[in-house]
């Protein structure tokens, strides 16, 4: 086995060899790299851990040891046009300073069409179609947390709830906007252009789950309810299936029980 693990890291080098060399705009070329060498870091990690045990298909966990331009996960499902969303996840930040990127969703014609982002001091901030909203939500503490941002195009309305709670709310958030459909929706990167050109600064470090989504604002009482374990209540748009998450650049996968782990936490 120690001879395999020394041909699969072997295999692994050449491969970071090849990323960084690959286009900034990460064509497809990259992706494909990108695939490779992940797929191979799995296979590293089951022989020297044992492969994960996770099971239903929702009870896991997205993994970002280390703030870096090539580490995330990539939903392989995209989002219809929308004029009304509910995202909600768990996460657990690492990082030193600001909290980074949870998610972004890129279309063509606008990389921004939905970010959650705090990068440096900045405090943190809901983007949709390039407007802001700064959100007072504190996420930093290393503690697991489940966060909901709700919007709605008829005036820009918007919530944002941390664990069940409503922190904030407004109006005039890209008001009359629709959300473009067929984007990417990255987990752990800021993304500058389609799918691509992430800046470390962005990145998020930490623990990612359950991230959905629904094609309305949901009530407080029903994200109260997710919060508190009291609701499994699914998204109808995006939900969390580990056949639907590709992770990249040595993220990683492994169990998790939200009403679990994360209430203990």
């Amino acid at each position: 086995m120690e001879q395999l693990e020394e041909q699969l890291l072997a295999k692994i080098l050449a491969l970071q060899k090849e990323r960084h060399a690959a286009n900034t705009d990460r064509s497809q070329q990259q992706h494909d790299i990108e695939k490779e060498l992940n797929a191979l870091q799995n296979r590293v990690a089951e022989l020297e851990h044992g492969a994960p045990s996770y099971s239903p298909p929702d009870a896991f966990k997205v993994t970002i040891p280390v703030q870096n331009n090539y580490m995330y996960a990539r939903m392989k499902k995209s989002l219809p046009e929308l004029y009304a969303f509910t995202i909600c996840m768990w996460l657990k930040s690492k990082a030193l300073s600001g909290l980074g990127t949870p998610f972004s969703y890129s279309v063509p014609t606008q990389a921004n069409e939905i970010v959650l982002l705090e990068w440096g001091s900045n405090p943190l901030e809901l983007l949709i179609n390039d407007k802001v909203a700064q959100l007072p939500l504190s996420l930093k503490d290393k503690a697991w947390h489940h966060v909901c941002v709700a919007w709605t195009t008829r005036d820009g309305k918007w919530s944002a709830y941390q664990d069940g709670e409503q922190r904030g709310s407004g109006e005039n958030l890209a008001s009359w906007h629709a959300i473009k459909p067929q984007g990417v929706i990255i987990l752990g990167q800021e993304q500058d252009t389609l799918g691509g050109r992430f800046d470390a600064t962005q990145a998020f470090v930490g623990e990612l789950a359950h991230f959905a989504v629904w094609d309305h604002m949901l009530a407080p009482a029903e994200i109260l309810a997710l919060a508190n374990c009291t609701s499994h209540l699914q998204g109808n748009v995006i939900q969390w299936d580990d056949q639907a998450v590709e992770v990249f650049g040595g993220a990683s996968k492994a169990a998790f029980t939200a009403c679990d782990e994360g209430r203990k936490a």
